[in-house]
């Protein structure tokens, strides 16, 4: 059993997480007869997977994901049409270290939004820094914040992720105070990080969506600038798992 003296200086040192799975590491060096140098490795390994296991947790929660939406559970039978050789490049996350973008474009349901989660998911899974949002909230919430005078505060934390997700662009033109947010979104994150960004609508279609076409323009040739643009084309991922309704009697 632990002093408390020890469990003080454990505390001290930040490193009180040990206590969770000291007894049993004593029990198991006794029975197999480790060093006392190995005993050490033991107990500092468990400690550096519990930190490492927390900081995956803060940063996925910090990322709002849907940690089912990950690659190991994509469908690749689904009746979709999409260049695996660029998803697998993708899936390295080296754009990323480059700074680029990708766009994902297609009908609704044919698993865009799964794999940009998924990508995110495998960032975070790699220690970055990753935010996914919807264009809505997005928009929704640097909104209000004007009125509280968080501003600043909210344009930050879309600015400062290694990876930006924005999900659902284009499904409505965007109001003049939204395209100036969307600009300066790109702007700034332009050549520092990445932003993925899933849409129903292909890119050529995305200047009708801001009514000034000098920052429509000016945002776009940044945005899609060696940007990986994916094109996905089929049956709705989604209706794998819808049930049918059973016949009426």
């Amino acid at each position: 059993m632990p002093t408390n003296e020890l469990k003080t200086i454990l505390k001290r040192l930040r490193l009180s997480g040990m206590l969770e799975s000291l007894q049993d590491r004593i029990a198991y060096a006794k029975g197999v007869k480790l060093s006392y140098m190995e005993f050490l490795e033991l107990v500092l390994q468990d400690e550096l997977q519990r930190r490492e296991r927390n900081s995956l947790n803060r940063r996925m929660k910090y990322a709002c994901l849907d940690p089912v939406q990950s690659l190991e559970a994509f469908d690749w039978d689904a009746k979709i049409t999409v260049d695996r050789e660029v998803l697998k490049e993708l899936f390295s996350l080296e754009f990323i270290d480059r700074h680029e973008n990708v766009i994902f474009c297609g009908p609704v349901g044919v698993g865009k939004t799964f794999l940009a989660n998924a990508l995110a998911h495998s960032a975070c899974r790699r220690g970055k820094k990753v935010l996914m949002r919807r264009a809505k909230k997005i928009f929704s919430a640097l909104r209000q914040s004007r009125a509280d005078n968080s501003f600043e505060r909210e344009l930050v934390r879309l600015l400062s992720p290694d990876l930006l997700v924005i999900d659902d662009l284009g499904l409505q033109k965007l109001s003049p105070q939204e395209a100036s947010d969307f600009y300066e979104i790109v702007v700034e994150r332009h050549a520092r990080a990445s932003t993925i960004i899933t849409s129903n609508r292909h890119v050529e279609e995305w200047e009708a969506l801001i009514d000034d076409p000098i920052l429509a323009n000016s945002a776009l040739d940044r945005l899609a600038h060696n940007a990986y643009q994916i094109i996905i084309e089929g049956e709705s991922y989604r209706n794998r798992f819808h049930r049918p309704r059973p016949p009426m009697e």
